[in-house]
């Protein structure tokens, strides 16, 4: 049985507590899907951060971003940056071009953290024909699954129309469509096959009522996926404490998306909401994903320092907005706080890491279609 609630301590967390035991794995692509099995610990490289001071990380995070990420609207802009104008203010994080730059390096920590593969869910390539992503951001998943499922419809749906189709992408397949769209609106009486959540922590107002909305708009026999994050961070070796900047920021981004009604950790309670919808066949994994190129294994080196490269890039897109708007803090308060955060990052003062969690199930054959 999956987590079904999510606590504030006020130490950092442990690793969470393993369900079930599970056999060694022989290689970290086997270790990262390992159902309902607790990650390992890391041995860290105490080599990974060359300065204390940080500039020879700056040169690797630039090379590394720009190396992985190679890849009309009036919105507002606060706080000096961009934000959606489709229901304004539901959504306390930017969509400009650099928040874009952003979400395309976090499709690719998605892939590469569960193996290189877009889905987990056992899709019958000949049996889909329509596909929904919820939340489709540049809609980068959705033109890369129309690659690999050439007769499917795929839907991305998102507040911000920031998709390839808005900008005029050359090459876009035909499949992929994309529209403005709140989820949490009520949904269009269509169904699909596959409908795909991800990257939709602290988004989102009751995930019990979404995951409904999913179960009723898949065909018999569909599969819903979700891929999600837990936003806190914790440490295997205790170097990761409540003194840190970045454990005090983490706290604060987690305690105001609460004050605003949005969870920021939804990922551990995501399997329970799904088997209580009704789904069967439910599989759900847990993978570790380290903040920082501590890890002595390639592996979790490279998604480490992709990780690095998303959080200080999101700092303010993750803080700015909603620290000021939801905690009526000064523009000038929260950005002396995210310099130190930075810092901090950069110097590897820690071995913290965050869970990602992936969990996919099937609505039953026999279900008898929504009127």
């Amino acid at each position: 049985m999956a987590n079904t609630s999510t606590t504030q301590a006020s130490t950092p967390p442990a690793s969470p507590p393993s369900t079930n035991a599970a056999a060694t794995p022989t290689s970290p692509a086997t270790a990262l899907l390992t159902e309902t099995r607790e990650p390992q610990q890391l041995e860290a490289d105490h080599g990974a951060y060359e300065t204390k001071d940080g500039a020879s990380i700056d040169e690797r995070l630039s090379n590394y971003s720009a190396s992985v990420t190679s890849s009309v609207v009036d919105y507002p802009v606060e706080y000096g940056r961009r934000y959606h104008a489709y229901r304004p203010g539901s959504y306390k994080f930017p969509n400009d071009e650099f928040e874009m730059d952003r979400l395309d390096l976090a499709h690719a920590m998605m892939v590469k953290a569960i193996g290189s593969k877009l889905y987990l869910a056992p899709l019958e390539k000949e049996k889909v024909r329509d596909i929904l992503d919820i939340g489709t951001g540049t809609g980068i998943w959705a033109v890369e699954m129309g690659d690999i499922f050439h007769n499917a419809e795929i839907i991305g749906n998102d507040l911000s129309a920031i998709q390839p189709e808005w900008i005029c992408c050359p090459g876009l397949r035909p499949t992929s469509k994309f529209e403005i769209d709140d989820v949490e609106s009520p949904w269009m009486d269509k169904k699909y096959d596959y409908i795909m959540c991800r990257y939709m922590a602290a988004s989102i107002k009751d995930w019990p009522k979404l995951v409904k909305n999913i179960f009723d708009h898949l065909n018999p026999g569909g599969w819903a996926e979700f891929q999600e994050m837990n936003s806190e961070y914790y440490s295997d070796d205790g170097t990761y404490t409540s003194s840190h900047a970045t454990y005090k920021w983490n706290q604060t981004f987690v305690n105001a998306c609460s004050a605003m009604g949005r969870d920021a950790c939804p990922a551990p309670k995501i399997r329970t909401w799904v088997h209580d919808t009704g789904f069967e066949n439910i599989t759900a994994k847990r993978i570790k994903s380290p903040l920082g190129p501590w890890p002595k294994d390639p592996f979790f080196k490279d998604l480490g320092m992709i990780n690095l490269c998303l959080t200080l890039d999101g700092l303010e897109a993750f803080s700015l907005k909603l620290f000021c708007d939801v905690l009526g803090r000064e523009k000038d308060e929260v950005l002396v706080e995210l310099a130190e955060v930075r810092s901090e990052l950069k110097r590897g003062e820690f071995h913290a890491s965050f869970d990602l969690h992936v969990v996919y199930g099937q609505k039953p054959l026999d279900s008898k279609s929504d009127e």
